[in-house]
């Protein structure tokens, strides 16, 4: 640990680049052999949600909370093929009642992003991921749980125009998201009208599209975004009881995002609130975080 500490310095005085660091849904890409790492804090709270279609408060809960802390390393293995790893650890809790929050490692997950079209400001961009469970959470003790306890496969296709003078961009995605069965604690349960004799689940997949427009600059971005996502099947949340995996989860997000990385170092800040939903909590989420960056070439 030592031995890595100092080559973070060494590296932090000797890289004389502008940084950049990326997201598994943005066309923004790290250089060849360049590492960008970025130590991430996340707040989601909600004090109402959506049965089905019904908004409502539920004071066996109050307001629940979600927090994590993430570390998110990028690296450029070309130009144009960067790939993107994170693993959270996650906590939970209530400002009511007696569900006790769970806490622990949630996923690791893992992005290959690949530019396949670059003509002038336009770039068309192809990106896979998955993730797979490495903590020993509860997936079924929703809203408590930190994950589903699912792998995951995602493919993304991601259009992005940037004019040249102003930094000005736009891009827009669209995603399908794979995911697998998962084993609960428990011999039977209820979904779609049905009882269910097994510990096998079969959690519902998912789809996600989302635009963005902002400026990115020589050490600055900014921008605003709006994203949707649901599952494509699913059952609903039965009146006064608990989510369940086979929930169909649906929201519509709006926010913000910004960074500032003038060199090596940097920050940046996410805000988002569900503006529709089903489902889901009505939450309000924030990020912030640090990011370093190391050229291997230098």
């Amino acid at each position: 640990m030592k031995t890595i500490l100092k080559c973070l310095a060494v590296a932090g005085l000797l890289a004389p680049f502008v940084a950049k660091a990326q997201m598994p849904n943005d066309a923004i890409y790290m250089g060849k052999k360049q590492l960008c790492v970025a130590g991430m804090y996340g707040y989601s709270s909600w004090n109402q949600y959506w049965e089905n279609t019904l908004k409502r408060e539920n004071f066996n809960i109050g307001t629940h909370t979600t927090q994590s802390i993430m570390v998110m390393p990028a690296y450029g293995i070309s130009n144009r093929v960067n790939v993107i790893l994170s693993l959270p650890y996650v906590w939970t809790s209530t400002s009511a009642g007696n569900l006790m929050g769970q806490h622990g490692i949630q996923d690791l997950s893992a992005w290959l992003k690949l530019k396949m079209v670059k003509a002038g400001g336009f770039s068309l961009n192809a990106i896979v991921g998955g993730s797979v469970p490495i903590g020993n959470y509860v997936p079924s003790f929703l809203p408590m749980s930190i994950g589903l306890q699912c792998r995951t496969f995602t493919g993304r296709l991601l259009a992005s125009y940037k004019e040249p003078k102003t930094g000005l961009y736009l891009t827009a995605h669209g995603s399908y998201g794979w995911r697998s069965n998962i084993k609960i604690d428990q011999n039977s349960y209820q979904a779609d009208d049905r009882v269910y004799n097994t510990d096998q689940v079969r959690v519902p997949n998912t789809y996600d599209a989302a635009v963005r427009l902002g400026v990115l600059r020589k050490g600055w971005q900014t921008e605003v975004w709006a994203e949707r996502s649901s599952c494509l099947s699913g059952d609903n949340i039965r009146r006064n009881d608990m989510p369940f995996p086979t929930n169909n989860m649906q929201a519509t997000t709006v926010g913000w995002y910004g960074k500032v990385q003038p060199r090596n170092i940097g920050v940046n800040a996410r805000v988002g609130y569900v503006v529709d939903g089903m489902n889901v909590g009505q939450s309000t989420s924030y990020m912030v975080g640090l990011l370093y960056q190391i050229n291997f070439n230098k």
